[in-house]
């Protein structure tokens, strides 16, 4: 993990990997942590290294401020890769698949067993040869099997095509990435598009790729990869497990895994993201933010920058800046932005001199221009998040759209006198 540039804290006390990592994660909820003694491992385990905006922004060279500009550059320009290495090259060991080596987390009681949840899944379209890479957190069913969660996007229609055709899904998983894929694997891009260019333009065409042993697969240069195939027409039960709200996720019957080899570096860094930790939030939140900024874009051109809030589990609650330009602007936006992130559950509209990196600017906002009557939109029974404790069975629940920009028919009186001071 050479690109980690922040300063981390190293824990040297041995840890065991069945809660108690876990346990002192949730007391460092921004800071990168790695840990050197992990009882019963040889490898380290490191957390943390996408747990701020300030990390994410600093991995693809930009400000906190500008990630949702350089997110929609980097899709929009996807860079093709030709940096393409042999196992042999990057890994000086290379096995059959035993997941017993590796210091995989359990990470709360309940969970159904230990989970990866920082491996990104690289498999190819088995019609076109399409590539997709894409995090789905994976649970341990045996030293060379997992079960994994996987949502109708990408990597599902591939499978599912797989499975037509009777055919194993052939994959390999790349654990201990730099931030920048990190990021590139989470986005939402069309099919045909392959998201490691994107990663490729994050990393300005530096982008190393390994070719894998038993999978006509090139992956991302990681700290330990994984090969194997998703098997067709076989599923297992997967979960319990903690999501995005810090609640249990459904029990499902989900798609196994059969693992083949195994590659790692010398003294590797297995990645470990905390679930409903920061990181874990981040990483699968803040990648929609340019859906929503595009959509508002198109209703309103003057839309100056969206956040998926981390209080809002970066999947429940948006905060949209406009430069607002006639009255009833905030209203428009506010259904662009609901209809274009349909989990989004509560949406916030604010002015450009609001900073939405500030929750306490949010909520000033919020006290001193709304008007409930006037601003505040509620939608009743529509199409919500399945992570929602309060949604219906159906999956629908209630959305509520809070307009707290300034009328123009009394702009004076919210002139804010430290902003005038500041200035």
């Amino acid at each position: 993990m050479d690109e980690i540039k922040e300063d981390v804290i190293e824990i040297t006390d041995e840890v065991s990997t069945d809660y108690e990592i876990t346990s002192i994660l949730k007391k460092h909820p921004t800071d990168t942590l790695i840990f050197t003694n992990v009882k019963d491992s040889d490898m380290n385990i490191i957390s943390g290294i996408c747990n701020t905006r300030e990390k994410i922004a600093n991995s693809i060279n930009t400000t906190v401020d500008k990630i949702t500009e350089n997110i929609i550059r980097a899709t929009n320009n996807p860079t093709p890769i030709y940096d393409i290495k042999d196992i042999e090259e990057v890994y000086a060991n290379n096995e059959d698949a035993d997941l017993s080596k590796i210091p995989i987390l359990k990470h709360y009681p309940k969970d159904k067993g230990k989970y990866i949840t920082a491996g990104v899944v690289i498999a190819k379209d088995p019609d076109n040869g399409q590539v997709n890479a894409s995090i789905h957190r994976m649970l341990v069913n045996g030293k060379d099997e997992l079960g994994i969660r996987i949502v109708p996007r990408q990597l599902y229609t591939y499978y599912k095509r797989a499975e037509e055709l009777n055919k194993p899904l052939k994959i390999a998983i790349a654990i201990g990435l730099n931030p920048s894929t990190l990021l590139a694997s989470t986005t939402s891009i069309p099919i045909n598009e392959n998201e490691l260019e994107v990663a490729n333009t994050f990393k300005d065409g530096k982008l190393t790729l390994v070719k894998c042993e038993t999978v006509d697969i090139e992956a991302p240069e990681c700290e330990i990869l994984l090969e194997g195939k998703i098997l067709p027409n076989e599923r297992k039960t997967e979960g319990p497990f903690v999501d995005l709200t810090d609640t249990y996720d459904k029990i499902r019957d989900e798609p196994v895994i059969k693992l083949t080899r195994m590659h790692y570096k010398d003294n590797p860094y297995y990645h470990a993201i905390l679930p409903a930790g920061n990181e874990h939030k981040l990483l699968q939140g803040l990648p929609q933010e340019p859906r929503i900024f595009n959509s508002v874009k198109n209703t309103l051109p003057t839309v100056q920058n969206v956040i998926l809030t981390e209080g809002g589990c970066c999947w429940l609650h948006a905060v949209v800046s406009i430069k607002k330009q006639t009255e009833g602007d905030a209203k428009n936006v506010l259904m662009a932005a609901l209809s274009a992130h349909p989990s989004l559950k509560h949406c916030v509209i604010v002015d450009e001199d609001i900073n939405i990196f500030d929750p306490v600017d949010v909520e000033y906002a919020i006290a001193t221009r709304v008007k409930g009557d006037d601003d505040i939109i509620i939608i009743p029974k529509a199409r919500g998040s399945s992570l929602d404790p309060v949604a219906q069975i159906d999956g629908t629940t209630t959305k509520i759209g809070v307009d707290a920009t300034k009328s123009f028919h009394n702009l004076e009186d919210y002139e804010r006198v430290s902003k005038t001071l500041e200035d």
